[in-house]
């Protein structure tokens, strides 16, 4: 800004009373600054500045899978509520590679964030610990694990029992489990809600139909071909999140025969498919807006009392797709054309 001003023989004050759009500067004055500006090729330092006001205006997002579209829109959320408080959002994804978590942690805290929101790729929560040493730290879609921290997570548990009971009321009572890593609590909630529908229900889930520690589509489809492929099969299927229940979707389609499937998630073109879809919908924009809105109120308590932790949860609502009967059977699908 001082080179500005001395290119433009005028005070580095008067250089950023025109940068600001300041009325009370002359017109004249104004294009010999911009004029400057040009041919310096100048731009305002933001990190310089904000560390000068007090802080970096910045809040570290950490999540597992980026190319999962859960994460894009509670990425999304957070972004929204960080920007109406005039903050930036610094961004990073562990690939759900637990061993990652920690180096993008400090790199984020080296790069002088205000705040994290995280989406633990593990159980295990120690490097968190130290983090909240540094900054503060809420959680999202996972809880803590051993921490005096805020979250906020989804009906796991609810939505799970909702949809498979959705399923067994029309007389399925061989449903399959398709679920990701039960350390995962995520994975584990789901899985207690399946079996507390089935408890209701006065049916005993078979150990054979269940499969756990599914990360992505390509497993699922597999676990999927080898559970239709039993002689004493499912009639429908259950899957833990979006990804599972289109692996599940693509096995169906090679195997040639088609089934009720229920899962969390819904997913872009569910509606169309045709298939008998019951499917556990919440608004995940809405986990991220919550989790800024948690951090921001924690930023505004750095010179006080911070408040108690916090946890809420974000309600899920059952959807209904394509056709649904009582006890469907194992039937073939209409050729392709």
């Amino acid at each position: 800004m001082h080179d500005v001003g001395r290119l433009a023989q005028v005070s580095a004050m008067t250089v950023s009373r025109v940068l600001k759009n300041d009325p009370g500067v002359s017109e004249a004055t104004r294009e010999r600054v911009f004029a400057a500006v040009d041919r310096l090729g100048y731009r305002r330092n933001e990190t310089a500045r904000s560390l000068r006001l007090g802080g970096t205006g910045m809040i570290g997002l950490v999540v597992t899978n980026l190319a999962n579209p859960f994460y894009s829109r509670l990425a999304l959320g957070v972004q929204e509520v960080a920007t109406e408080h005039g903050l930036r959002m610094m961004l990073s994804n562990t690939a759900e590679q637990v061993e990652r978590e920690p180096g993008l942690i400090d790199g984020l805290i080296d790069h002088q964030v205000e705040g994290l929101i995280v989406v633990p790729a593990g159980s295990r929560q120690q490097h968190l610990a130290s983090a909240m040493r540094h900054v503060p730290v809420v959680l999202a879609a996972r809880p803590p694990a051993g921490l005096d921290t805020d979250c906020v997570l989804v009906e796991d548990f609810h939505g799970a029992r909702e949809a498979t009971a959705c399923l067994l009321a029309e007389g399925h009572t061989r449903i399959a489990f398709l679920g990701n890593p039960p350390a995962l609590y995520t994975g584990a909630e789901r899985l207690r809600g399946f079996w507390a529908a089935h408890e209701e229900a006065g049916v005993e889930p078979d150990n054979a139909l269940i499969c756990q520690g599914l990360v992505d589509a390509a497993t699922a489809e597999r676990a999927a071909l080898g559970i239709l492929n039993r002689p004493d099969g499912p009639t429908a299927l259950f899957c833990t999140n979006n990804r599972i229940s289109q692996g599940a979707i693509r096995a169906l389609y090679k195997a040639g025969i088609t089934l009720p499937l229920a899962g969390f998630d819904d997913f872009e073109l569910s509606d169309v498919l045709g298939l008998p879809l019951t499917l556990v919908s919440y608004d995940a924009d809405e986990i991220g807006r919550q989790a800024a809105r948690l951090l921001i109120d924690r930023l505004s308590h750095r010179d006080g009392e911070p408040p108690a932790s916090r946890r809420i949860t974000v309600p899920t609502r059952v959807i209904r797709y394509g056709p649904h009967s009582g006890d469907r059977p194992r039937g073939a699908l209409p050729p392709s054309v």
